[in-house]
């Protein structure tokens, strides 16, 4: 994990995300004291929402409601997307 000032922080700002896109933790310290720490965002896939909507005890609350979880899991995939590959 790195250490920085909050100036550093705030004078290279993209270069910091970008340091946390690859996968480091940054600490940002202002008088010695630890303010805040930049990762890495969680990467989700839908896995738990899919595994909610596939486990589920509940009783069906209307008609459609077995044909509205199929549609929503139909949205879910397993797989990260590149949210640029189409850009």
């Amino acid at each position: 994990m790195t250490t920085i000032s909050a100036a550093e922080a705030s004078r290279n700002f993209s270069a910091v995300l970008d340091r946390a896109e690859r996968g480091e933790t940054i600490t940002i310290v202002r008088h010695g004291r630890t303010v805040a720490t930049i990762a890495p965002a969680p990467k989700r896939t839908g896995r738990a929402l899919r595994e909610a909507l596939e486990n589920t005890d509940v009783p069906p609350f209307d008609d459609d409601y077995e044909s509205d979880i199929a549609n929503a899991l139909s949205l879910v995939t397993d797989e990260p997307r590149d949210p640029w590959a189409d850009a």
